[in-house]
């Protein structure tokens, strides 16, 4: 029985350990975010069919990562330079704007799932607000690769 609750302590503090890197946190949630945009790219531009199933579970999956998006602690002084991250300086030096851009994004994504599309043009409306705020979020707080 102790090496049972030794074991799963060490599970814990191991899973603990691994989002304790406040970069590595915020690079696996934007990584999900892409994966959940990209899900759905194909449905905005007419090249899939429209699958309310699909659209949902991107929707909710977006929303519940905007949701984490804890500027204080995935954005701590000191995470600008160090790590492999391509969050831009400009976060720190305007970090009231780039909580609005966050606050933006999270009701943008809460309202969509709240809008429950069910058809392409409402699909359509809600995916327009909430890739605005990707790019544009991109645009002033996230340094281009390459």
């Amino acid at each position: 029985m102790k090496r049972l609750v030794l074991a799963l302590s060490a599970l814990a503090l191991a899973g603990t350990a691994a989002f304790a890197d406040p970069i590595a946190e915020r690079q696996a949630i934007m990584k999900a975010n892409g994966k959940a945009l990209k899900s759905i790219a194909g449905i905005a531009k007419g090249a899939e069919p429209f699958d309310a199933d699909v659209v949902m579970a991107a929707l909710k999956t977006l929303n519940d990562d905007a949701q984490k998006i804890d500027v204080a602690k995935l954005f701590p002084e000191g995470t600008e330079t160090g790590g492999d991250t391509t969050a831009s300086p400009k976060i720190w030096e305007d970090m009231e704007g780039f909580q609005k851009a966050v606050e933006k994004f999270r009701t943008d994504t809460a309202a969509a799932v709240a809008a429950s599309p069910a058809d392409l043009d409402a699909f359509k409306a809600e995916f327009g607000k909430v890739s605005q705020n990707c790019g544009s979020c991109h645009e002033t707080f996230r340094i281009k690769k390459g």
